[in-house]
C-alpha cells in the first residue's frame, strides 16, 4: 500500500516524540535557505578595513553604503574624512607634494604576494656577515669555502669540509646553516631521519584520462618514529667541531634554532618533547658547547604549544615567555643568564590570547587579552597594554564587544572594529596613547534585515556540568520564527582544543547554521570544556579524552536554553560537525544518543590513531595507549543508536579517508543502520550543494519527520 506524504509525515512526526510539529518544510524554504547568504549585501557600512598610506597617518576605506560602494580618506591625527566615488577620487584629498601616497593610494589591492620561499628558490650556500666565507651542504656534510662576490654562483674553491660522517638518513641541515654575527662560529642541526609513513589516496574519476589515478601522500600517524635534529656548532677560525652534548633532547617531537646572540656568545634553540609536556628554551654556549636550558617548561597533561611566544629582550639578557604555570595563560619575565623567573606581568583569571608588539624602548608590551571584564562573553578579544614591570595595565578597547584593531605604522593610532553576534559593527579610529576616540568612522546599519524579519543570534550563557563554570554559545531562530512553535535543535559542533570556536563577530549569515536554521531548526553552536581561551583547568578536559568533546557542557546549556525557550524541542536535537567536528557529530549518537538523536559527520577523524600525528599526539599523548581506543568511533561503533550520515571525500589528505571506512567496516560488523556518502574527486573541503542539500535532507527527515522536497 502507498502511504500519502501527509501519513508519512505524521508517522514519523511520531516517532520522533514531536508533539506540536513544525510546518511542513518545501521546495521554496529549501530555495530561501541556499540564499540566505545574500543577507550579507544589506548590512551597510559593516566594517573598515584600512589600508594605511605608507608611514603616513593616512588610511583608507572602502565603504558599502545604501547608495552604493564609496571610498574614504582619512587624516588619523584629525579625524576628518573625505568621500570619493573611486579611489582616484581619493587623490585630491592627499596632501600636496605627496605622490607616494598617491601610488601607494592607487596601487592594486589584488596584487600578487611572494608566498613562503621555495627551497629551490633559496640560495645555496649561506654567507659570513664579513662576507669572506660562505658555507653549504654537499653529500651530506658541511662545507666552507672563500665567498667572491662576482663568481658566487660559481663552483666554491677551495673548499673545506667541516664534517666527514654525514651520510644518507644521517646528515647535517642546510636550511639551519647560521652564521654568529661575529663570523667566527657556524651552527646547524643534524638530522636522523626517517622513512616517513605514506597513505595512499585514489582518485576514482580523473579528467585527464578514464582509469583512476592512485596518488600517494607523507602522512605521519600517533606512535610513529619521527626524525631527530640535535644542534651542532662549529669552530670556523680552528676548522673544528665543538662538542655539544645534545643526547637529552633526542626524545623530541621538534627541535629548531632560533637565532644567535648579536654578541656571538651563544645560538639558542626551542625543544619540544615527544608527548608534549615539556617545552625548552635552550642556549647554546660558543665556547664550549654547553647547554643552558634558559626556560623549562614541564607539565602533566600538556602545554598548549600552539599559541607560545617569546621574545628576547637586550640580546638575550632578559626572555618573555607565556605560560599556563599559574592556571592561566600570561606572560613572564625570565632572567636570560639564569633562568629564573624575574616576575610574572600578567595575573589574573583571564588570558593572553596573542602579543602583538613588545615596545623595548619604552618598556611596554601589546597583546590581545579576554575574560577580565565581569559580565562579559569571556572570548570576546580585547587589545591591551602593559608595562613589563607589570604595571600599567590599560584596556585600549573598553566596549563590550569583540575587538580588531588595526595601527598606524609608527603605532600612534589605529582602527578598532568591534561587534558581537547580536551587536552589528561599530569601527573607530583611536589614539594608541591613552585609547580615546579621534572620531566614529562608521556604524553599521542592518535596518533593512529587521524589517524583513531577519533575527539577529542571541549570545547565551548557562552553568556547565559542574553547576559553577559558565558555558557561553550561540542561538540561531530563522526569519519566520514563531515562538508558538516547537523548533528541533540542531547543534553545529566543532571541538578542536587547539581554540575555541563559537563566532564572537557580527555575521548578518553564518553558512550551514543560518540555511538549517531557514529550514525551521533552532540551531546553537556552544564551546565546552577541553577547548582552548579559558583557564588551563577548563582546557584540559580533553587530555588522552576527546570523545567527552564538552557533551556535559554542552547538554546542559541546551537544556538550560530551553527551560528559557520552551519552543526549543529537546527531544528532537540533530547535530553536525566537520573533520574533528566529524568526530564529535558521531560520538554524540555513541556516548550520548540518549540525548541526540541525528548526526551528520562530514570527513571525520573518527580514530585518533589514524590521525594526523601534530594534531593528535597533543591532546591524546604519548606514547599511545589505550586512551585511543577509548576514544575511538571505529572501536566504540557498536554503540550506535540514532541516525547517522558519514560523509567523506576520496581525496581528502587532511584526514586520512580510511578513517571513515574502517567506521564503515566496524557498524557493519555490528550490523548497524547508517547511511554514507564517499565522493570521487572531493577532499577534505566538502561543503557544496549536493552534500549541503543532503544535509538538509537528513535533518528534516530524521528530526522533523517530514518526507523532503523532490530535488529540483
Amino acid at each position: 500500500m502507498k502511504l500519502s506524504i501527509t501519513s508519512v509525515a505524521c508517522t514519523l512526526a511520531l516517532m520522533v516524540g514531536s508533539v506540536n510539529a513544525t510546518a511542513e518544510v518545501t521546495y521554496a524554504d529549501y530555495l530561501r535557505a541556499d540564499t540566505i547568504l545574500a543577507t550579507a549585501k544589506k548590512a551597510y557600512s559593516s566594517t573598515v578595513t584600512p589600508k594605511w598610506l605608507g608611514d603616513s597617518h593616512y588610511f583608507w576605506y572602502k565603504n558599502h553604503e545604501k547608495n552604493g560602494d564609496f571610498y574614504y580618506l582619512v587624516n588619523a591625527a584629525t579625524g576628518k574624512k573625505q568621500r570619493a566615488a573611486d579611489k582616484k577620487g581619493l587623490v585630491a584629498f592627499l596632501p600636496k607634494k605627496q605622490k607616494t601616497l598617491e601610488e601607494e593610494l592607487l596601487k592594486e589591492d589584488n596584487q600578487q604576494r611572494r608566498g613562503w620561499f621555495n627551497r629551490e628558490d633559496r640560495q645555496k650556500t649561506v654567507v659570513s656577515p664579513d662576507k669572506k666565507l660562505q658555507a653549504y651542504v654537499k653529500d651530506h656534510n658541511v662545507y666552507i669555502a672563500p665567498f667572491n662576490e662576482k663568481d658566487s654562483l660559481a663552483a666554491p674553491k677551495d673548499e673545506i669540509a667541516l664534517t666527514m660522517d654525514g651520510v644518507p638518513g644521517l646528515r647535517y641541515d642546510h636550511w639551519s646553516i647560521s652564521w654568529s654575527p661575529d663570523s667566527k662560529k657556524l651552527a646547524t642541526v643534524k638530522v636522523r631521519e626517517v622513512e616517513e609513513r605514506r597513505i595512499p589516496i585514489i582518485e576514482s574519476s580523473p579528467s585527464s584520462q578514464k582509469q583512476p589515478i592512485l596518488q600517494w601522500r607523507n602522512y605521519a600517524k600517533p606512535g610513529d618514529v619521527l626524525p631527530v635534529s640535535v644542534p651542532v656548532l662549529f669552530d670556523v677560525e680552528s676548522r673544528k667541531q665543538v662538542n655539544v652534548e645534545a643526547k637529552p633532547y633526542e626524545n623530541q617531537f621538534s627541535l629548531y634554532l632560533t637565532g644567535w646572540r648579536d654578541d656571538s656568545r651563544a645560538f639558542t634553540f626551542e625543544f619540544n618533547e615527544r608527548g608534549h609536556q615539556r617545552y625548552v628554551i635552550g642556549e647554546v654556549n660558543a665556547n664550549d658547547g654547553s647547554i643552558k636550558n634558559l626556560v623549562d617548561e614541564n607539565v602533566k597533561t600538556f602545554i598548549y604549544y600552539n599559541n607560545n611566544f617569546r621574545h628576547d629582550l637586550a640580546d638575550g639578557k632578559e626572555i618573555l615567555w607565556i605560560s599556563e604555570r599559574d592556571g592561566w595563560r600570561h606572560l613572564y619575565l625570565f632572567d636570560g643568564t639564569t633562568g629564573d623567573v624575574k616576575r610574572q606581568v600578567t595575573k589574573g583569571d583571564w588570558v593572553v590570547r596573542n602579543v602583538e608588539y613588545v615596545d623595548e624602548p619604552n618598556g611596554t608590551i601589546y597583546f590581545y587579552a579576554s575574560g577580565f571584564n565581569e559580565g562579559e562573553d569571556p572570548y570576546n578579544l580585547h587589545y591591551c597594554r602593559i608595562n613589563l614591570d607589570g604595571t600599567g595595565f590599560k584596556d585600549l578597547t573598553p566596549e563590550n564587544g569583540n575587538h580588531h584593531v588595526s595601527l598606524s605604522a609608527d603605532r600612534a593610532y589605529f582602527t578598532d572594529v568591534y561587534s558581537r553576534p547580536d551587536l552589528a559593527p561599530i569601527s573607530l579610529l583611536k589614539r594608541t596613547a591613552d585609547g580615546s576616540v579621534v572620531t566614529e568612522l562608521e556604524k553599521a546599519d542592518v535596518s533593512e534585515l529587521v524589517a524583513e524579519g531577519w533575527q539577529a543570534p542571541e549570545v547565551f550563557s548557562a552553568k556547565g556540568r559542574d553547576g559553577k563554570t559558565d558555558i557561553w554559545g550561540n542561538i540561531y531562530r530563522p526569519m519566520n520564527f514563531d515562538p508558538s512553535k516547537k523548533y528541533p535543535v540542531v547543534e553545529m559542533i566543532y571541538a578542536g582544543p587547539h581554540d575555541s570556536h563559537v563566532d564572537k563577530d557580527f555575521k548578518t549569515a553564518n553558512h550551514l547554521i543560518s540555511k538549517l536554521a531557514e529550514l525551521g531548526f533552532i540551531v546553537v553552536s556552544i564551546d565546552g570544556m577541553g577547548t582552548a581561551n579559558r583557564s588551563k583547568a577548563f582546557h584540559d578536559v580533553c587530555w588522552k579524552n576527546l570523545k567527552d568533546a564538552g557533551f556535559p557542557d554542552r547538554m546542559a546549556w541546551m537544556k538550560a536554553a530551553a527551560g528559557k525557550y520552551p519552543y526549543m524541542d529537546l527531544d528532537r536535537v540533530g547535530i553536525y560537525g566537520w573533520s574533528a567536528g566529524g568526530q564529535n557529530a558521531m560520538a554524540a549518537l555513541l556516548f550520548h544518543n540518549d540525548f541526540y538523536k541525528a548526526a551528520v559527520a562530514l570527513c571525520g577523524c573518527h580514530d585518533n590513531r589514524m590521525d594526523k600525528i601534530w594534531w593528535n599526539e597533543q591532546w591524546m599523548g604519548y606514547p599511545v595507549d589505550e586512551s585511543y581506543s577509548a576514544s575511538s568511533n571505529v572501536d566504540n561503533a557498536h554503540l550506535l543508536k540514532g541516525k547517522l550520515l558519514l560523509i567523506n571525500g576520496e581525496l581528502d589528505d587532511n584526514v586520512d579517508p580510511a578513517s571513515t571506512l574502517q567506521v564503515v567496516d566496524a557498524l557493519m560488523k555490528a550490523n548497524k543502520n547508517f547511511e554514507q556518502l564517499y565522493l570521487p574527486g572531493k577532499s577534505h573541503a566538502l561543503g557544496g550543494t549536493f552534500e549541503i542539500h543532503k544535509i538538509y535532507d537528513h535533518f528534516v527527515k530524521n528530526l522533523m519527520g517530514q518526507e523532503v522536497p523532490e530535488w529540483k
